[in-house]
Parts: structure tokens; sequence; C-alpha cells
């Protein structure tokens, strides 16, 4: 499989996919839009993956690409049946491109918190082997606010009610981060919407007990990405 990974922010990777990726003997090509990088034809790409980024949705002024970005989403799902990875920013993303609706969260969630599936994703592919309810690392202002038709939101949590989902029956987006490495809480902390953004939520210098939490559940972590990494191709091949 050859993939093309869309980037809002460089340290902002595939994390711990790429490892999984390059197991598997799978390719991928980064795009970086915040730098300027045009996008490709997505011609010759069996997949999309969208990751996150400190920008909102809603910034097209700012972030002009994001319009020609959402656009490009809706042609590689809904025109074309690509199947579809999208991580915070790019769960966010698939739902704009899709009709859905992003708003600016009336909680953040920022640090490791509580997930539950819903009925739908606990019988489905996608979180097949994960736990009903299990721990994450969030690190959002904005959610998804309405899902677009033909979607099954997959899980959700008391201040997030979308916090996974599925459109049609190849794209699939999680709020919250799988992805994350031994050096990721460090590298996004740098970026100074996340600083700022984890300083108003959980108080200014606690980067260092986030640092902590996650490298105390990194196993763990590391498991269900692996899980979820597998759930989807194999939920995206079948159909």
């Amino acid at each position: 499989m050859h993939i093309l990974v869309l980037q809002h922010e460089r340290v902002e990777h595939p994390g711990i996919f790429r490892d999984f990726l390059k197991e598997d003997g799978h390719t991928w090509d980064a795009v970086e839009l915040d730098e300027g990088e045009p996008l490709p034809s997505i011609d010759g790409y069996d997949a999309l993956w969208v990751m996150g980024g400190p920008m909102d949705t809603w910034q097209e002024d700012e972030h002009p690409w994001l319009k020609e970005e959402k656009a490009f989403i809706r042609d590689a799902v809904e025109e074309r049946g690509l199947p579809y990875l999208g991580l915070c920013l790019g769960h966010q993303l698939l739902a704009e491109a899709l009709g859905g609706k992003v708003e600016p969260a009336k909680t953040p969630e920022i640090g490791v918190l509580e997930v539950q599936l819903t009925e739908a994703g606990a019988s489905g592919v996608f979180f097949d082997g994960v736990p009903e309810v299990f721990e994450c690392l969030q690190w959002h202002s904005a959610e998804v606010t309405a899902i677009p038709a033909g979607t099954q939101v997959l899980a959700t949590s008391p201040a997030c009610a979308v916090q996974a989902m599925k459109w049609g029956t190849r794209a699939f987006s999680t709020q919250f981060h799988v992805e994350i490495e031994s050096d990721t809480v460090h590298n996004w902390n740098n970026i100074p919407e996340y600083a700022g953004a984890l300083d108003k939520a959980i108080g200014k210098g606690k980067v260092t007990e986030l640092e902590a939490a996650c490298a105390e559940r990194m196993e763990t972590f590391n498991s269900m990405a692996e899980r979820l990494y597998i759930n989807w191709l194999q939920a995206t091949a079948s159909t």
C-alpha cells in the first residue's frame, strides 16, 4: 500500500504508525501543507491519512490551503472511495469535508483521559480487541458538533460526543491520539498553540506531569495503536 499523508506541523507525523508501516512494507509520502507544499495528484495512492495540527478547520483566511484540503479529502473519500485515517485535526477535517460541523469545544480536552466505545464501536472492526473504556492522549480545543450523513459515531466521552467515527465503509477517524511516541508530548509542547492550550487547561508547568503520565502508559498506548492499525487495514481491505 502507498499512502499519502497530509501534515500540518512537521513534528505531528504518523508517529508509531511509521514503524508498523515499515514492518509491513507499506510506503508513504508526507505533504507539509503548513509550509506551503502543494497537494499532489491523488492518483497512484492507495489511501489518505490526515494528521493533527495547531490550526482550526475554520481558519481559512489565515490558512488558505485548508479550503483546498477539505475539497481534496472530499474527492478522495466521497468520490474515489479511498481508505482514510484521520487523527485530531484530520478527524475534524473529514467531518467538515463531508458536510458536518466543527466548533470550539465547550470543554477542551488535554491530558490522559478516558474514552468509551459506543455500541457501533464495540461491535465494529475498527476497535476490535480494544477495551470498551480506555485511556488515551487528548490535546484538542475544537470538536465535531454535527456529523455528516452516513456517519457512525464509534467512541465518545463526557466532554466530546464524537471521539471517533466511521463514514461509509473505508473512512475512519479519531479525535484522540493513538500515534504517540516517547518524545511526542515534548515535541508538541514546543508548538505555541499547544503549549498555551495545555497551560490553560491543566496548569502552567504541568507538561512534565503529562509526559510522565504518557511514559507510564506508553506500552499500552503503542499496543492499542498497533491494534487499530491492523484493524484499519482489515476494515478498509474487506470492502
